[in-house]
């Protein structure tokens, strides 16, 4: 593990480096570097466990995080556009403000992570956990939730222009949202707007309120 401390709010936590070697030697001179910031853009970082690191402004716009490991991470006001996050687990990360349009997510995991005020947009987060995740203030705009598991999210005035399907858990999802949102059925698509969209969600044991 690399490990340097400038301060004690700064972590530049490195558990296991990624096999790229670009992407190693980018982490490796963040991880010596008291105040730079964060930059993988473009390069393939997939497997690095960067848990409890402090990646907030970090850049990672089009960066391959398969299979990474960012748990409890801070990254407020990130850069992710086009990322590939595709079975990264993000626990308890904080993204307050961080830009994910273009992303992909598809089973990865945000259990108990902070969204707030962030922002997706085009994102393919089919099979994604969002047990517990707050989404206070997010815009999500064409974000694919097929067969993710919401058990226990909130939101607050999130803009919820979402896929969802019968495969979508969204039992404890309690909050205000923002519709229309779209049902992939058999029969093919449905759009859902006020009390028909709140009486999908809560009668799958949600408790949210649509707002016009």
């Amino acid at each position: 593990m690399i490990e340097l401390s400038g301060t004690r709010d700064v972590r530049r936590l490195v558990h296991t480096m990624p096999s790229a070697p670009d992407a190693a030697a980018e982490l490796r001179a963040w991880s010596e570097q008291g105040d730079a910031t964060i930059d993988l853009s473009g390069l393939d970082a997939s497997g690095v466990d960067l848990t409890d690191a402090d990646l907030a402004m970090g850049l990672f716009t089009d960066t391959r995080l398969a299979d990474a490991v960012l748990v409890g991470t801070d990254l407020y006001r990130a850069h992710l556009e086009h990322a590939v996050l595709d079975r990264a687990d993000l626990s308890r990360a904080s993204l307050v403000k961080a830009v994910l349009d273009g992303a992909s997510l598809r089973n990865s995991v945000f259990l108990e992570a902070d969204l707030g005020s962030a922002e997706l947009a085009d994102v393919d987060a089919t099979s994604a956990n969002f047990r517990s995740a707050r989404f206070n203030g997010s815009s999500l705009l064409n974000v694919c939730l097929e067969g993710a598991d919401l058990t226990g999210a909130s939101v607050a005035e999130t803009s919820f222009d979402v896929v969802l399907d019968e495969g979508t858990v969204v039992k404890g999802l309690h909050g205000t949202i923002h519709g229309p949102a779209h049902v992939n059925e058999e029969g093919g698509r449905r759009t859902l707007v006020g009390g028909h969209l709140e009486r999908w969600l809560n009668g799958r044991g949600a408790s949210v309120r649509v707002l016009s």
